[in-house]
C-alpha cells in the first residue's frame, strides 16, 4: 500500500475524529505529513473532493441524521455543522438533500448521505489476503421477525464490488438515511424466491416494520421476508489494516460450522446477511437456521 494511500487515510481518519472542530488545511497537512499544498492534490485524486467539500458533504449528513432521531434546533445544527447563519445552513442543506431542514425534521425522507468510505479500505479489499492467525469468532442464535425489507437490486452481482460498479456506492448514504429496525442498513444474498429474473443476488437494503414501511425511493424494491431464527457470527475486533483477514476467518467459520451440534439446520429460503464491517465491534454475518425434525 502506498505512502499516499496511508496520508490520505490520515486526512479522513483526523476529519472524523474532529468533524464538530474547526479543520483547516494546516491540520490536515500535520496529520498527513506532508505540505498543505501536496495534501491537497492527493486528497482530490483519492477522494474525488477537495477537503472542504468532503468536510462539508460529511458534517451535512450528519446533521441530517441528528434531525431525524433528535429533537434539536436548527440554529444550533447550523452553528454545530460550521455555518454562520440559519440561511447558509438552510441554503447548503437544501442544494446537498434537495429539501429544507425544517421540513425534513418534521416528516423524514430517505435522502442520499454523504458516506466516507475510507481510501485504505477500498485498497485493501482489492488486495489478495492470506489469514495468518486464529481468530475467535462468537456465535449465537437470535430471532429476526416477519418484516419488510426495502432494497436495491444490482444486475449480476454476488459480493459488495461487483454490486458498487453495478449500481454505485452511494446506495449506503440512501440507506442510512432511513430508519432500520435493527438499527442500521444491511447487505443481503437473497435465494431465487426473491430475486426476479436479470437482478442480483446480493443486494443493499433496509429492514422496516411491515405495517408502515415508510417513503420507498424511487428505483428500490420491497420484499417481505418472514418470521426467522439465525446463527450471529461475530468476530475479534479488528484494525483497518485487518480489515480482510476479519472477514475471512468469520466467513471460513461460518463453512466449517455444523449448526446440528445445537439442534439446528441451515435454512436457505431465507436471506444471508451481512453487517457493515467495523472495527470496533468486529465483522458480522448472519445466516438462517430452522430446527431439526
Amino acid at each position: 500500500m502506498t505512502e499516499k494511500i496511508l496520508a490520505v487515510q490520515r486526512m479522513q481518519d483526523y476529519i472524523a475524529a474532529h468533524l464538530t472542530d474547526r479543520i483547516t488545511l494546516c491540520d490536515l497537512s500535520e496529520a498527513a505529513r506532508f505540505s498543505p499544498f501536496y495534501c491537497a492534490r492527493i486528497f482530490k485524486e483519492l477522494t474525488g473532493l477537495a477537503p472542504a467539500d468532503y468536510i462539508r458533504r460529511f458534517r451535512l449528513s450528519q446533521s441530517a441524521l441528528r434531525l431525524r432521531d433528535e429533537k434539536c434546533k436548527v440554529i444550533d445544527l447550523a452553528y454545530d455543522t460550521g455555518y454562520d447563519s440559519v440561511d447558509g445552513y438552510q441554503r447548503a442543506f437544501q442544494n446537498e438533500f434537495g429539501c429544507n431542514p425544517r421540513k425534513y425534521a418534521q416528516s423524514p425522507i430517505p435522502l442520499p448521505l454523504f458516506t466516507p468510505y475510507g481510501v485504505k479500505f477500498r485498497t485493501l479489499w482489492k488486495e489478495t489476503q492470506t489469514m495468518k492467525n486464529t481468530a475467535n469468532v462468537f456465535i449465537q442464535v437470535i430471532d429476526k421477525p416477519e418484516r419488510k425489507v426495502i432494497i436495491k437490486r444490482g444486475i449480476k452481482a454476488s459480493e459488495y464490488w461487483d454490486y458498487c460498479q453495478e449500481v454505485g456506492c452511494n446506495v449506503w448514504g440512501i440507506l442510512t438515511s432511513m430508519k432500520s429496525l435493527c438499527g442500521e442498513p444491511v447487505c443481503l444474498w437473497l435465494p431465487e424466491a426473491y430475486r426476479p429474473q436479470g437482478t442480483s443476488e446480493y443486494v443493499q437494503g433496509v429492514e422496516v416494520t411491515c405495517e408502515d414501511p415508510g417513503v420507498i425511493p424511487d428505483g428500490f424494491d420491497v420484499v417481505t421476508l418472514p418470521a426467522a431464527k439465525y446463527l450471529m457470527f461475530q468476530g475479534e475486533p479488528f484494525g483497518e489494516e485487518d480489515y480482510c483477514e476479519a472477514i475471512e476467518a468469520v466467513e471460513s467459520s461460518m463453512e466449517r460450522y455444523d449448526p446440528s451440534v445445537i439442534g439446528y439446520a441451515w435454512d436457505e429460503t431465507n436471506p444471508r446477511i451481512q453487517l457493515e464491517p467495523r472495527g470496533e465491534r468486529g465483522y458480522i454475518e448472519l445466516k438462517a437456521v430452522r430446527p431439526l425434525a
